[in-house]
């Protein structure tokens, strides 16, 4: 992959986006939950970019800066509660939703 790989936060559509240099390549929403809150719904990539690493690399970045915000996270999407029991974040405090069996049971090779 020679193009550059950017994750910034979009706040008017809320959620963070990479961009394979200037084209979308995909997304990660969140949904306010309260204050210092926000749910983690679901995370798409274009499948012209599949298999090229592009959900981690977005989960990696996008889950750092908001333990960097200090915001708690509901990961609601498979791919996300996936990304996060795989790889530590720093400072990131988690509230698992109630049905975690959801997100257990779920293929994370596929972002919802």
């Amino acid at each position: 992959m020679t193009d550059a790989l950017t994750v910034t936060r979009n706040d008017d559509a809320h959620r963070y986006e990479i961009h394979v240099g200037e084209e979308l390549g995909g997304f990660l929403e969140f949904r306010p939950a309260g204050e210092g809150r926000l749910v983690l719904p679901h995370t798409e990539v274009d499948s012209a970019f599949k298999g090229r690493g592009l959900g981690s690399t977005l989960a990696s970045e996008a889950l750092g800066d908001l333990a960097r915000r200090g915001d708690s996270v509901i990961p609601s999407c498979p791919f996300v509660a996936h990304y996060l029991r795989e790889h530590d974040v720093p400072g990131l405090v988690i509230e698992w939703p109630h049905d975690t069996d959801a997100a257990d049971s779920a293929d994370p090779s596929e972002p919802a």
